[in-house]
């Protein structure tokens, strides 16, 4: 099972038309991009890049059921999180468990549980969900940390099987590998991070630029984790102020701007979010050229 998940997944955007609503087409053209790239290994529906904070139950059933339509045979994490226990709950019985291999859950955010209570949450999740459970830990949305003791802690549950690791502390990260077990997966949820996790355990990346530049994100982490690290360095340098560009302005907001500019769809993101600024599509235009030329 683990080892569907060692390497690169794509945080996929949802594609919005200009009045808001799903675009299936544009859905359909972005997973067929990913697919094709070579070292894509999982997609992930319904993160955060996925803006799934902002989409009905309905949407998230239609737009899991695109990619799995379209998946070829890449296996599918779906993420069901948020901040009501007892509604991660119920959710499990809204989604058909063969449509999808395993489940991507954050941190409850603003409640702000002690770490007996998001021992105590991840628990409940993984006891109740009907297929392995990816912890996700980012502090910087949830205004939370799991930390490494708890992860640690929650890591010998049956159906824990990883966590994507965005909080940026390599003392919490080493932590974790080297009191779990190898079968633990530690993911990195940092596109620039990915390499240096690698070099300390981590077994791959859920990446927000995959959308656009598949088979460069796919190489730079095969590279890392086939220990070449010279040539990893060198191709990640050669596109990272393009990754930098994609969160200036927010997630998923810059890589739409980025999607939009390859024609694969528009850079509408839902409110709150707004869409890119014309000087920060200018600069990723400009970037993207010169990624593209080097």
């Amino acid at each position: 099972m683990i080892n569907q998940f060692i390497g690169t997944g794509v945080a996929l955007v949802t594609p919005f038309d200009e009045q808001y609503n799903v675009d299936i087409n544009a859905l359909q053209k972005i997973v067929t991009h990913t697919i094709e790239a070579e070292g894509i290994d999982y997609l992930v529906v319904m993160g955060t890049t996925g803006e799934s904070v902002t989409l009905s139950l309905k949407e998230k059933k239609q737009v899991l059921g695109i990619v799995t339509r379209h998946k070829n045979d890449r296996p599918i994490v779906l993420g069901i999180g948020g901040n009501n226990t007892m509604h991660i709950l119920e959710q499990f019985s809204e989604f058909d468990p063969e449509s999808y291999d395993a489940i991507l859950s954050v941190c409850p955010y603003y409640n702000k549980p002690s770490q007996k209570g998001l021992i105590n949450h991840f628990t409940m999740v993984a006891d109740k969900s009907p297929k392995p459970v990816i912890l996700y830990n980012v502090p910087g949305r949830t205004s939370i940390n799991l930390s490494a003791k708890s992860t640690i802690e929650l890591s010998s549950h049956p159906n824990i099987i990883g966590i994507k690791e965005a909080s940026g502390d390599f003392n919490q990260c080493i932590s974790i590998v080297k009191n779990t077990d190898d079968s633990f997966l530690l993911i990195s949820g940092d596109d620039l991070l990915a390499l240096p996790l690698i070099a300390i355990g981590a077994k791959g990346l859920i990446s927000v630029i995959a959308n656009a530049l598949p088979e460069e994100m796919g190489k730079i982490v095969k590279s890392g984790l086939d220990g070449n690290f010279g040539e990893a360095n060198k191709m990640l340098y050669r596109i990272s102020y393009l990754i930098e560009l994609m969160f200036r302005e927010g997630n998923p907001t810059g890589v739409k701007a980025l999607l939009s500019l390859l024609n694969l769809c528009t850079e509408q993101v839902r409110p709150p979010l707004i869409r890119s600024t014309t000087e920060l599509i200018s600069e990723i235009k400009m970037e993207y050229s010169k990624v593209k030329t080097r």
